[in-house]
């Protein structure tokens, strides 16, 4: 049997939203790191809404009110003007650049040293396996295909953010311990973990919709449920907050009843989160904000509760947990089973045990606020795998990015399955982990062959511009026009190294037709799916006036 290998652990900063305020992040883990007496950090991650804005077109993408646009930083490195001190990981939020991060769905570099990690990913940096979920929660989109391509309508700019389960569907097929769980949305019903009643107290409007158990996302839920990373890092609610999930313990009446009970005293024997308070920067060097702070309709959140029930209360009230949570309950807790098309979840992600390579029992969440002047926005951390260095790996080797084994070859397995640009296609059935299992089985061993024994485990450096720079003599007005969609080399590369079909390739004539006919007619129901917050997420979420900085399908068989 092989000995394991230690290292060092490994130095990590944890930043919330991003808003496009890179110069000011780094600011702050660099004086962070300095109060520490660090000389930096391994890995930089944040947590959505990134904002990779690389020109003015690109704010055209972006679900920001016109009047509340900013371009940012990030074109400065971007263009090569600056580089980023740290690798930088993030995940997508609900205010991106969203016809930059499809070019890159699968993952790749936005800039030198800073990783978008794709829809869904799992990669690795040394023996620290990152797992990672982008978007929010929009129940009417879960099971859609990827039908957004270049033109968007409105309806697309907002949609094109929404977790899909197809994406969900690929992460919850891992079997083998990740360390670092990430999504930009709050998995769905973790705010009952921590002191939930100092959160109301400090976010008001965040408790009618945990009560009614609307607050996050089902999707991360069950990602996080069935991958049990040590840690869950996550952004959208504009607050720092910390929770401890414990899985094998975890009893559901008890949430019912945190739920139905009076605010607490606050316990003193509460659980240390092993994340220093003394490393948290708050504000340490993010802008000046406008003192007025706008609150924003921002209109992607979750369809109302049901009406009131007979007896004058929702059923969701009357639970007092959401159907999802409910469904862990012993049988005297539930209600009548609901029929097969009334569930929301894959049929992957309903409750079973974990798989017997996924051991940990402990899950530590925090979220964190966007870098402003006396917020909570960043921590800094060491993490220590769960899953030691084999004894053939090198412990002493530099950190780098590298792909991970298990979650090639489930993209393999799903390739066929990714369907881009057309609205009416429907996605493949959720088959089950059994009919996945051998598939992925038979695919780790094509990758062992061709490409861990190939020596090409690690990402590369492949960065490439496809877009204009930021020209700052135009500004930002430069009215409602569409970008123009361009292939990027990365993900071309990617979906050739694993003989996978690239459904987001198109050549110039397809694009320039695309052009030529227009974004596709608005939904009968835009306005309203789209005009109505305060559920699933960052409900009366608040943005500082100064803080803002078609057709094809992926079908076919690798080869």
């Amino acid at each position: 049997m092989a000995t394991s290998t230690l290292r060092q652990p490994i130095r990590v900063a944890v930043e919330g939203c991003g808003h496009g305020t890179l110069n000011s992040i780094y600011a702050s883990v660099r004086k962070t790191c300095a109060a520490r007496g660090w000389n930096g950090v391994d890995l930089l991650i944040i947590g959505g809404d990134f904002q990779a804005v690389r020109n003015a077109y690109d704010l055209n993408c972006a679900s920001i009110p016109e009047k509340y646009r900013q371009i940012g930083d990030f074109h400065e490195y971007y263009s090569g003007a600056r580089v980023a001190p740290y690798l930088t990981i993030f995940v997508g939020g609900n205010h991106e650049a969203s016809n930059y991060l499809q070019e890159l769905y699968y993952g790749g570099w936005v800039a030198p040293n800073i990783y978008y990690m794709g829809a869904a990913n799992v990669v690795k940096l040394g023996p620290l396996r990152i797992a990672a979920l982008s978007g929010i929660w929009k129940g009417p989109d879960y099971r859609k295909p990827h039908f957004e391509r270049l033109p968007y309508n409105s309806s697309d700019v907002k949609s094109i953010y929404h977790v899909r389960e197809i994406d969900t569907r690929k992460l919850l097929q891992i079997k083998t311990q990740v360390d670092i769980g990430i999504s930009h949305d709050w998995p769905r019903g973790v705010e009952w973990h921590g002191e939930w009643y100092t959160l109301f107290g400090v976010k008001r409007h965040l408790e009618a919709d945990a009560r009614s158990g609307s607050l996050g996302s089902i999707a991360a839920k069950y990602v996080l449920d069935r991958l049990r990373p040590a840690y869950w890092f996550s952004a959208h609610l504009h607050v720092k907050y910390a929770a401890v999930i414990q899985h094998d313990a975890q009893t559901e009446k008890s949430v019912v009843e945190m739920a139905d009970a009076p605010n607490p005293q606050k316990n003193a024997d509460e659980v240390d989160l092993k994340l220093d308070d003394d490393d948290v920067a708050k504000g340490a060097e993010a802008k000046s904000a406008n003192d007025d702070e706008i609150k924003l309709d921002l209109g992607d959140q979750e369809v109302p509760p049901e009406p009131p029930e007979a007896n004058g209360q929702s059923s969701a009230l009357v639970a007092g947990v959401p159907d999802d949570l409910r469904a862990q309950l012993p049988a005297s807790f539930n209600r009548s089973p609901p029929s097969p098309n009334d569930q929301v979840g894959p049929s992957s992600a309903r409750p079973q045990p974990p798989p017997p390579g996924i051991t940990n029992a402990t899950t530590r969440f925090l979220a964190l606020d966007k870098c402003l002047p006396n917020r909570d926005f960043l921590q800094l951390t060491e993490i220590e795998p769960l899953t030691h260095l084999a004894a053939d790996e090198d412990s002493n080797a530099p950190l780098q990015l590298q792909y991970d084994r298990e979650w090639l070859a489930i993209t393999r397995v799903f390739a066929r399955d990714l369907q881009v640009g057309d609205p009416l296609t429907q996605v493949p059935p959720d088959k089950g982990t059994e009919f996945y299992r051998p598939l992925i089985a038979a695919e780790e061993a094509w990758v062992d062959d061709h490409i861990m024994k190939a020596g090409k485990a690690a990402v590369p450096n492949n960065f490439v511009r496809t877009a204009p720079v930021y020209d700052a003599r135009r500004g930002i007005s430069v009215g409602p026009r569409m970008p123009r969609e361009y292939s990027n080399p990365q993900t071309q590369q990617f979906c050739q190294m694993l003989h996978i079909p690239n459904p987001f390739h198109a050549d110039e004539g397809e694009i320039d037709a695309r052009i030529r006919t227009g974004p596709r007619p608005e939904p009968s129901n835009f306005g309203r799916e789209h005009g109505r917050g305060g559920r699933g997420g960052c409900s009366g979420g608040r943005f500082s006036r100064g803080n803002f900085s078609g057709r094809g399908r992926g079908r076919g068989r690798p080869q």
